[in-house]
């Protein structure tokens, strides 16, 4: 938010909209539930810093039809400060000239992800596979660097990720298992592993493949070294039977790395065949700020 004073205006109330009307700012999106959707507050040093960034993205891309590298970072720290709706117009630009760049239809499809249009996300990662296939992989450099400033994906297992969950939020949970499956083999460290077996035992499980679940679990141990997905890694231990989800909630931060874990609970509370408690920890999680988070995400289509 542009003054502290609105910004715990938004915090206290907890109301995007209410916030957005506030300072007359125009929605993002429309949730799965039909609310209306608006760039979520980003504190003042935190939006300096990435306003900086754009900038700087802004300043070393040429300009030129060629430089689809700088173009893919103006559009990705675009979207970071909340500018979803103008990062995917850049990066259709970018998809206008350059057509066979698999890269491109990675980020929009994301960001179709963001606002809510699945069938457009799900089209661009069909396309961005399609074009991927028999090439060689490469890593995909990160915008917002974890603790060590080790890159932890790669382009093939990002886009095989993303187009799993826009399947597993359209309910084709066959689709979905055999995406993540993709995603998983695509990079050999534990962050991708549990991030990736996550999704894949959830998808499974939703597709009755139960069996094929549990070998999911099998390679999963509490002292996997993993950077950045711990939130993912303490909700397969949730599903080997070391923690109670009780354990879990108890531990689940905020942001998205909270929102994953509740949302991670709330499957877990399904498959056990407890609906209601499912429904009610998934209905207070969509009355928080955290909408381009993908449990959030996860959790409207649930409701819906």
């Amino acid at each position: 938010m542009r003054t502290a004073a609105l910004l715990g205006l938004c915090l206290t109330s907890l109301s995007i909209s209410a916030c957005a009307t506030e300072s007359g700012r125009q929605p993002e999106a429309r949730s799965l539930l039909g609310q209306s959707l608006y760039a979520p507050p980003i504190a003042d040093d935190a939006r300096q810093r990435m306003e900086a960034q754009l900038a700087e993205a802004r300043a070393a891309w040429s300009g030129s039809a060629d430089d689809v590298e700088g173009l893919i970072w103006v559009g990705r720290r675009t979207a970071y400060l909340g500018r979803f709706r103008e990062a995917i117009a850049i990066f259709s630009n970018g998809i206008a000239k350059h057509p066979d760049d698999a890269r491109l239809y990675r980020h929009r499809g994301h960001r179709y992800l963001t606002v809510r249009e699945l069938d457009r996300a799900v089209a661009d990662f069909a396309k961005a596979a399609s074009l991927i296939d028999g090439k060689p992989d490469q890593v995909e450099p990160d915008g917002q660097p974890n603790a060590r400033n080790v890159p932890t994906s790669t382009l093939h297992s990002n886009i095989w990720y993303h187009f799993a969950l826009a399947r597993y939020l359209q309910r084709d949970f066959a689709g979905a298992a055999d995406a993540w499956t993709r995603a998983r083999a695509a990079v050999a460290n534990p962050d991708n592993l549990v991030a990736a077996s996550h999704w894949l035992y959830l998808s499974l499980r939703r597709a009755g493949r139960d069996a094929e679940a549990a070998a999911v679990l099998e390679p999963i141990r509490a002292d996997l070294d993993v950077i950045e997905n711990r939130s993912y890694l303490t909700l397969l231990l949730m599903y080997r039977g070391e923690k109670t989800p009780e354990e879990v909630l108890a531990s689940a931060g905020e942001g998205s790395s909270g929102s994953a874990v509740r949302y991670g609970v709330g499957a877990w509370y399904l498959i056990q065949g407890r609906e209601n408690d499912a429904r009610a920890l998934w209905k207070q999680m969509v009355d928080q700020p955290d909408w381009p988070s993908f449990g959030h995400l996860a959790a409207e289509a649930e409701l819906r």
